[in-house]
Protein backbone atom coordinates (compact mmCIF):
# COMPACT_ATOMS: atom_id res chain seq x y z
CA UNK A 1 0.00 0.00 0.00
CA UNK A 2 1.40 3.37 -1.01
CA UNK A 3 0.22 6.93 -0.54
CA UNK A 4 -0.15 8.43 -4.00
CA UNK A 5 -1.76 11.82 -3.63
CA UNK A 6 -2.98 14.43 -1.16
CA UNK A 7 -5.62 16.96 -2.25
CA UNK A 8 -6.50 20.00 -0.16
CA UNK A 9 -8.87 22.89 -0.71
CA UNK A 10 -10.21 25.43 1.78
CA UNK A 11 -8.39 23.71 4.66
CA UNK A 12 -6.66 26.09 7.07
CA UNK A 13 -4.14 28.15 5.07
CA UNK A 14 -4.77 26.24 1.81
CA UNK A 15 -7.46 28.41 0.24
CA UNK A 16 -6.71 27.27 -3.32
CA UNK A 17 -6.84 23.69 -4.49
CA UNK A 18 -3.48 22.09 -3.78
CA UNK A 19 -2.40 18.63 -4.96
CA UNK A 20 0.75 16.92 -3.69
CA UNK A 21 1.93 13.76 -5.47
CA UNK A 22 4.05 11.20 -3.65
CA UNK A 23 5.88 9.63 -6.59
CA UNK A 24 9.23 8.99 -4.90
CA UNK A 25 10.29 6.72 -2.05
CA UNK A 26 11.43 9.66 0.07
CA UNK A 27 9.79 13.07 -0.16
CA UNK A 28 10.52 16.16 1.89
CA UNK A 29 8.41 19.27 2.28
CA UNK A 30 10.44 22.35 3.12
CA UNK A 31 9.57 26.00 3.59
CA UNK A 32 9.80 28.94 5.98
CA UNK A 33 7.86 29.20 9.21
CA UNK A 34 4.17 29.77 8.56
CA UNK A 35 4.29 28.26 5.07
CA UNK A 36 1.84 25.51 6.04
CA UNK A 37 4.07 22.46 6.49
CA UNK A 38 2.37 21.41 9.75
CA UNK A 39 -1.01 21.99 8.14
CA UNK A 40 -0.23 19.19 5.70
CA UNK A 41 0.13 16.75 8.59
CA UNK A 42 -3.04 18.16 10.16
CA UNK A 43 -4.88 17.65 6.86
CA UNK A 44 -3.85 13.99 6.72
CA UNK A 45 -4.93 13.38 10.31
CA UNK A 46 -8.18 15.26 9.73
CA UNK A 47 -9.24 13.26 6.66
CA UNK A 48 -8.46 10.06 8.56
CA UNK A 49 -11.02 11.03 11.18
CA UNK A 50 -9.39 13.21 13.82
CA UNK A 51 -12.20 14.51 16.07
CA UNK A 52 -10.27 16.59 18.62
CA UNK A 53 -9.82 20.18 17.52
CA UNK A 54 -7.01 20.76 20.03
CA UNK A 55 -4.95 18.02 18.37
CA UNK A 56 -5.22 20.04 15.15
CA UNK A 57 -4.11 23.19 17.00
CA UNK A 58 -7.59 24.71 16.81
CA UNK A 59 -10.13 26.08 19.28
CA UNK A 60 -13.03 24.44 17.45
CA UNK A 61 -13.31 22.10 14.46
CA UNK A 62 -15.04 24.78 12.36
CA UNK A 63 -11.69 26.61 12.29
CA UNK A 64 -10.28 24.14 9.76
CA UNK A 65 -12.22 26.06 7.10
CA UNK A 66 -10.16 28.84 5.47
CA UNK A 67 -10.98 31.93 7.50
CA UNK A 68 -10.22 34.52 4.84
CA UNK A 69 -7.78 37.43 4.61
CA UNK A 70 -7.98 41.14 3.93
CA UNK A 71 -7.89 40.43 0.21
CA UNK A 72 -9.86 37.19 0.14
CA UNK A 73 -13.17 36.16 1.65
CA UNK A 74 -13.55 33.16 3.91
CA UNK A 75 -14.18 29.75 2.40
CA UNK A 76 -17.44 27.85 2.63
CA UNK A 77 -16.05 24.33 2.84
CA UNK A 78 -12.88 22.49 3.84
CA UNK A 79 -11.97 19.49 1.70
CA UNK A 80 -9.15 16.96 2.00
CA UNK A 81 -8.68 13.72 0.07
CA UNK A 82 -6.06 10.96 0.28
CA UNK A 83 -5.45 8.46 -2.51
CA UNK A 84 -3.73 5.12 -1.87
CA UNK A 85 -2.44 2.44 -4.19
CA UNK A 86 -3.83 -0.93 -3.08
CA UNK A 87 -2.34 -3.33 -5.64
CA UNK A 88 -1.20 -5.71 -2.87
CA UNK A 89 -4.69 -5.76 -1.34
CA UNK A 90 -3.50 -4.68 2.09
CA UNK A 91 -6.77 -2.80 2.41
CA UNK A 92 -9.79 -5.17 2.63
CA UNK A 93 -11.44 -3.98 -0.59
CA UNK A 94 -11.47 -5.04 -4.23
CA UNK A 95 -10.37 -1.60 -5.42
CA UNK A 96 -6.71 -1.19 -6.41
CA UNK A 97 -6.96 2.57 -5.91
CA UNK A 98 -8.66 3.86 -2.78
CA UNK A 99 -9.54 7.52 -2.18
CA UNK A 100 -10.96 8.74 1.10
CA UNK A 101 -12.26 12.30 1.47
CA UNK A 102 -13.71 14.49 4.20
CA UNK A 103 -15.83 17.62 3.83
CA UNK A 104 -16.81 20.18 6.44
CA UNK A 105 -19.20 22.99 5.44
CA UNK A 106 -19.55 26.40 7.05
CA UNK A 107 -23.15 25.42 7.89
CA UNK A 108 -21.81 22.69 10.18
CA UNK A 109 -22.68 19.77 7.91
CA UNK A 110 -19.96 17.23 7.19
CA UNK A 111 -19.47 14.01 5.29
CA UNK A 112 -16.93 11.32 4.52
CA UNK A 113 -16.53 9.64 1.15
CA UNK A 114 -14.87 6.43 0.06
CA UNK A 115 -14.11 6.38 -3.67
CA UNK A 116 -16.63 9.23 -4.00
CA UNK A 117 -19.38 7.28 -2.22
CA UNK A 118 -20.73 8.77 1.01
CA UNK A 119 -19.83 6.59 3.98
CA UNK A 120 -19.41 6.66 7.75
CA UNK A 121 -16.29 7.47 9.72
CA UNK A 122 -16.59 3.96 11.14
CA UNK A 123 -16.23 2.53 7.62
CA UNK A 124 -12.98 4.43 7.04
CA UNK A 125 -11.55 3.45 10.41
CA UNK A 126 -12.43 -0.20 9.81
CA UNK A 127 -10.77 -0.06 6.39
CA UNK A 128 -7.46 1.17 7.79
CA UNK A 129 -7.51 -0.74 11.06
CA UNK A 130 -4.07 -2.24 11.86
CA UNK A 131 -2.50 -0.86 8.69
CA UNK A 132 -0.58 1.78 10.62
CA UNK A 133 -2.69 4.47 8.96
CA UNK A 134 -5.04 6.48 11.17
CA UNK A 135 -5.58 9.83 12.83
CA UNK A 136 -3.63 8.68 15.91
CA UNK A 137 -1.44 5.95 14.42
CA UNK A 138 2.32 5.61 14.75
CA UNK A 139 2.70 6.20 10.99
CA UNK A 140 1.80 9.89 11.38
CA UNK A 141 3.94 11.70 13.92
CA UNK A 142 2.54 15.13 14.70
CA UNK A 143 3.86 17.84 17.01
CA UNK A 144 4.00 16.60 20.57
CA UNK A 145 3.54 12.90 19.74
CA UNK A 146 7.25 12.06 20.16
CA UNK A 147 7.19 13.48 23.68
CA UNK A 148 4.03 11.48 24.46
CA UNK A 149 5.70 8.27 23.25
CA UNK A 150 8.90 8.91 25.22
CA UNK A 151 6.98 9.74 28.39
CA UNK A 152 4.47 6.94 27.68
CA UNK A 153 1.58 9.35 28.19
CA UNK A 154 -1.75 7.46 28.36
CA UNK A 155 -0.01 4.20 27.35
CA UNK A 156 1.18 5.74 24.06
CA UNK A 157 3.95 3.16 23.60
CA UNK A 158 1.63 0.24 24.22
CA UNK A 159 -0.86 1.55 21.64
CA UNK A 160 1.97 1.92 19.13
CA UNK A 161 3.17 -1.67 19.67
CA UNK A 162 -0.39 -3.00 19.46
CA UNK A 163 -0.90 -1.25 16.12
CA UNK A 164 2.39 -2.63 14.81
CA UNK A 165 1.54 -6.15 16.03
CA UNK A 166 -1.85 -6.06 14.35
CA UNK A 167 -4.00 -6.66 17.42
CA UNK A 168 -5.74 -3.28 17.60
CA UNK A 169 -8.63 -4.45 15.44
CA UNK A 170 -9.35 -7.35 17.80
CA UNK A 171 -9.43 -5.03 20.80
CA UNK A 172 -11.74 -2.69 18.91
CA UNK A 173 -14.08 -5.54 17.94
CA UNK A 174 -14.05 -6.83 21.52
CA UNK A 175 -15.04 -3.41 22.83
CA UNK A 176 -17.84 -3.13 20.24
CA UNK A 177 -19.13 -6.59 21.15
CA UNK A 178 -19.09 -5.81 24.88
CA UNK A 179 -21.01 -2.59 24.23
CA UNK A 180 -23.63 -4.55 22.26
CA UNK A 181 -23.92 -7.11 25.07
CA UNK A 182 -24.38 -4.31 27.61
CA UNK A 183 -27.11 -2.72 25.47
CA UNK A 184 -28.80 -6.09 24.98
CA UNK A 185 -28.76 -6.76 28.73
CA UNK A 186 -30.32 -3.35 29.34
CA UNK A 187 -33.09 -4.20 26.85
CA UNK A 188 -33.69 -7.53 28.59
CA UNK A 189 -33.93 -5.77 31.95
CA UNK A 190 -36.58 -3.41 30.53
CA UNK A 191 -38.52 -6.34 29.10
CA UNK A 192 -38.48 -8.07 32.49
CA UNK A 193 -39.79 -4.89 34.14
CA UNK A 194 -42.63 -4.74 31.61
CA UNK A 195 -43.46 -8.42 32.15
CA UNK A 196 -43.54 -7.85 35.90
CA UNK A 197 -45.98 -4.96 35.47
CA UNK A 198 -48.17 -6.96 33.07
CA UNK A 199 -48.27 -9.96 35.42
CA UNK A 200 -49.28 -7.63 38.27
CA UNK A 201 -52.09 -6.15 36.16
CA UNK A 202 -53.29 -9.65 35.22
CA UNK A 203 -53.42 -10.70 38.86
CA UNK A 204 -55.40 -7.57 39.71
CA UNK A 205 -57.90 -8.26 36.91
CA UNK A 206 -58.27 -11.90 37.94
CA UNK A 207 -58.95 -10.92 41.57
CA UNK A 208 -61.87 -8.66 40.61
CA UNK A 209 -65.34 -10.30 40.99
CA UNK A 210 -67.16 -11.20 37.79
CA UNK A 211 -70.21 -9.13 36.86
CA UNK A 212 -73.40 -11.29 37.02
CA UNK A 213 -75.01 -12.11 33.67
CA UNK A 214 -78.40 -10.87 34.91
CA UNK A 215 -76.89 -7.44 35.50
CA UNK A 216 -75.48 -7.38 31.99
CA UNK A 217 -78.89 -8.39 30.52
CA UNK A 218 -80.62 -5.70 32.59
CA UNK A 219 -78.23 -3.04 31.31
CA UNK A 220 -78.70 -4.28 27.76
CA UNK A 221 -82.52 -4.07 28.01
CA UNK A 222 -82.33 -0.62 29.56
CA UNK A 223 -80.23 0.57 26.66
CA UNK A 224 -82.84 -0.68 24.18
Amino acid sequence: MRLQKLEIKGFKSFANETVIHFNEDVIGVVGPNGAGKSNLVDAIRWVLGEQKSKDLRLEKMQDVIFNGTKKRKAGGVAYVALTFENTKNLLPTEYQTVTIARYLYRSGESEYRLNNVVCRLKDIRSLFLDTGIGSNSYAIIALGMVEDILSDKENARRRMFEQAAGISKYKTRKAETLNKLTATQADLDRVEDLLFEIEGNLKTLKSKPNVPKSTLNSRSNTGN
